[in-house]
């Protein structure tokens, strides 16, 4: 096996976008809903602990892309963002702008089957968790054979973080829901691989999740 110095490292840092604002705990899913980014001291945080000189990545809802820009105000420089759909929540179909109690009195059981097993089950019209796993491992994978070596700030959701998470850890969906991701944490994942494969292969270390920007 060789050395990590004879490796390329390309760090992950996943950041959950700041607070949703306004939806009355209705379910969001890929609904384009506004978030708060008034916590000025939590963005300076994260302006002093994410690297300088990252790729940058976003999903294409308009709560990652506010925070992206919310922690470069703050204070750290960076390139635009590359704006990927696959790293989107996950899409809850027929159910988005319902809420759970609504779900309950209504779906019966449909509801009931979901929750028996919540990572495989699709919402109507929607996707399931194990779904956003197989997505977000597809670009995790191209993203880092693409910028091998580097840092990469990937501002996203809890969902998709939960998902990085499964898959640099190999675990299965049920267990990766239980993964906390506060919003505006840090959660850092490293690969490492062989020089001579450029990002591709490799190992992935897990350096922390859940963080708080300090």
């Amino acid at each position: 096996m060789s050395k990590d110095s004879d490796m390329t490292r390309t760090r992950w840092w996943w950041v959950r976008h700041a607070p949703v604002v306004g939806h009355g705990g209705r379910i969001y899913g890929q609904d384009d809903v506004p978030c708060d980014v008034s916590d000025t001291d939590s963005f300076a945080a994260l302006a002093r602990a994410l690297p300088e000189g990252a790729v940058w990545v976003t999903s294409h809802l308009s709560r990652t892309t506010d925070t992206a820009n919310a922690i470069k105000a703050a204070g750290l420089n960076g390139a635009r963002p590359i704006v990927e759909e696959t790293l989107a929540e996950q899409h809850f179909g027929d159910w988005q702008d319902l809420s759970w109690d609504e779900l309950r009195a209504t779906k019966g059981e449909r509801y009931e089957t979901f929750w028996r097993r919540p990572a495989d089950e699709r919402p109507p019209g929607g996707e399931s968790f194990a779904d956003v796993i197989g997505r977000t491992t597809e670009t995790v994978r191209r993203l880092t054979g693409d910028h091998g070596g580097r840092d990469i700030i990937a501002v996203t959701h809890g969902g998709t973080i939960r998902a990085a998470v499964a898959y640099a850890l190999d675990l299965d969906p049920a267990r990766a829901l239980t993964v906390k991701v506060d919003n505006l944490s840090i959660t850092q994942i490293d690969h490492y691989a062989e020089q001579r494969f450029k990002g591709v292969g490799g190992h992935w270390r897990v350096a922390g999740i859940n963080l708080p920007p300090i």
